[in-house]
């Protein structure tokens, strides 16, 4: 076994597994670690002609309710027949005496991952439109499915989204800080979200991480055809996916990196559409009102500095699945001072 999947991973175990929960195939199983990502392990199985994405948690101890493989299995089931862009899932197993771990497998969409830099299948000025029109399309599809007609209307707790997401994220930063460092600037855009809560904007099911670096697309013209990492989908106020996924777009008014790269960088590019025109093209596919949109948007830069504090805490502990996890050294700060200056700025 390769030391990428030792303790992550028993072949023989899986293979075993696979053989009487799915039809068998021709020749042995084959596995390989994928590399992106900062929290759940990837690899990809293939089989004979079958290839399949396998999702496990990572490695040591990981906070309440994160990595909950089993969940999103099930939420890939319920939105595989609604026609959201999901991959199809094939086996979850919950036995740790498999491979030490809650664990499933889908298909293997075929596709481009946009991360750290722009594909050259992408550069043409209208493909880098249609991958923030196709961004906001394929979200919009999602927020209109019928949830109480699928088997997801039990998810989650249709009211009261907004005040339970405060109550969890800053549980999961009392949780970190203590073993990471001080964060003063983080409570006071706390007590900011905490005095300027809107209303529910409306109840439908939430991704919990919808971003570039989330989603497939194909090229030529630019098309989404996959969302992926469903773990923190919910029943809830979907201007969060909205906030989350704009916050990940554009400037940001940080200072300049030695080496730029990653989504807000490349979609500040030449030809991408502005986050108003992601909000603008939202509220016209929805009908949903932006008059609160400040506070998602903030919200968002809330959570994904408590999110990557937890990660550099694995850093610190020498459990990070991604060695880039020591960047977020100064980058927590970054997104603490962009959180100030969006409560400034509404």
């Amino acid at each position: 076994m390769s030391q990428q999947l030792e303790g992550l991973v028993d072949i023989a175990k899986l293979e075993t597994f696979l053989r009487a929960q799915l039809p068998p195939q021709a020749g042995d199983l084959v596995v390989e670690k994928h590399e992106a990502g900062f929290s759940n392990e990837t690899f990809y199985v293939s089989w004979g002609p079958k290839r399949w994405v396998m999702r496990r948690p990572p490695r040591g101890d990981i906070l309440p309710t994160a990595h909950d493989m089993l969940r999103e299995f099930r939420v890939l089931s319920g939105l595989a027949p609604t026609g959201v862009r999901v991959p199809q899932p094939a086996v979850a197993c919950d036995d740790l005496s498999i491979i030490g771990a809650p664990f499933y497998l889908m298909e293997r969409v075929e596709g481009i991952v946009i991360r750290d830099q722009l594909p050259e299948e992408f550069d043409a000025m209208a493909d880098r439109k249609r991958i923030g029109e196709e961004l906001i399309d394929a979200l919009a599809e999602l927020h209109a499915v019928d949830w109480q007609a699928t088997t997801l209307h039990n998810l989650g707790r249709p009211q009261g989204f907004l005040e339970r997401q405060l109550k969890r994220w800053l549980g999961q930063l009392e949780l970190t800080l203590p073993r990471t460092r001080p964060l003063p600037g983080l409570h006071e855009v706390t007590a900011w979200l905490t005095a300027h809560m809107p209303a529910q904007s409306a109840t439908t099911i939430v991704h919990g991480d919808y971003k570039l670096d989330n989603v497939m697309f194909t090229a030529h013209p630019a098309k989404l055809v996959a969302i992926f990492d469903w773990e923190m989908a919910t029943l809830g106020d979907p201007l969060a996916d909205l906030g989350w996924v704009v916050s990940y777009w554009g400037e940001t008014g940080d200072p300049p990196e030695p080496e730029p790269k990653g989504s807000n960088y490349i979609t500040s590019h030449p030809g991408f559409i502005s986050r108003e025109e992601m909000i603008a093209r939202y509220e016209q596919r929805t009908g949903r009102t932006m008059q609160h949109f400040p506070f998602y948007h903030c919200f968002a830069v809330w959570k994904l500095a408590i999110i990557l504090e937890g990660l550099y805490r694995h850093y610190l502990e020498g459990t990070a699945s991604n060695p880039k996890a020591n960047e977020f050294e100064w980058k927590v700060p970054q997104l603490v001072d962009r959180a100030h200056r969006i409560m400034t700025g509404a």
